[in-house]
């Protein structure tokens, strides 16, 4: 096994134990997951996983991919499990869930592997954009850690993309982007003792 291996092994393992704390706050009713990101969280990256495989990206780089959709599928089952953990959705949730499937079918239609990349990190993004407001406005119903170890878990990964293209790197990009959003959201109050308003 390689030193490339061994890196993509402990980023999926930061992101399980990530994952596995908001699953626990969402199980005991603390954490409260907004259902359209993760709906879509876990479809985006999942078509990734796919596109980036056909156009030949690396099996292990895409294995952070595949990684990111599995375990949103996983949170979005437990959202089900305790009623008290369910958010609320809003005409704002419900637009960015349609352009989030709106850039899936999109994918459908250009039928280009690299334009689906793409196409699946937008829709990611556009499905983020409620969770991110949700956690600006209520930072109390996110499970922070949960950002942070997937931000370490793309760190840890990034020595492994065998090289610096679309298909092998901009979904790690992107996931870099959305959990800083996310970590500044969840903990910018305590960072810099805002009161809430």
């Amino acid at each position: 096994m390689s030193f490339v291996h061994l890196l993509v092994i402990l980023s999926v393992f930061v992101s399980i134990g990530g994952s596995t704390a908001y699953i626990r706050d969402t199980f005991k009713g603390k954490t409260k997951p907004n259902r359209i990101s993760w709906t879509m969280w876990a479809v985006a990256p999942l078509i990734g996983t796919g596109a980036a495989l056909s156009s030949g990206a690396d099996p292990w780089a895409t294995v952070k991919i595949f990684t990111a959709g599995f375990l949103p599928l996983v949170i979005l089952l437990f959202s089900f499990l305790n009623p008290k953990s369910y958010w609320r959705l809003t005409l704002f949730d419900l637009l960015c869930g349609f352009c989030s499937v709106l850039a899936m079918l999109l994918w459908l239609v250009v039928d280009k592997p690299t334009y689906a990349i793409l196409l699946a990190a937008t829709g990611d993004g556009f499905a983020g954009l409620p969770t991110l407001r949700k956690a600006w406005t209520h930072p109390e119903t996110e499970t922070g850690i949960t950002y942070i170890m997937g931000l370490i878990s793309v760190l840890i990964i990034l020595p492994s993309i065998p090289q610096w293209d679309i298909p092998n790197a901009s979904f790690q990009v992107y996931l870099i982007g959305i959990n800083s959003a996310l970590i500044f959201a969840v903990y910018r109050k305590k960072m810099f003792h805002v009161q809430s308003v």
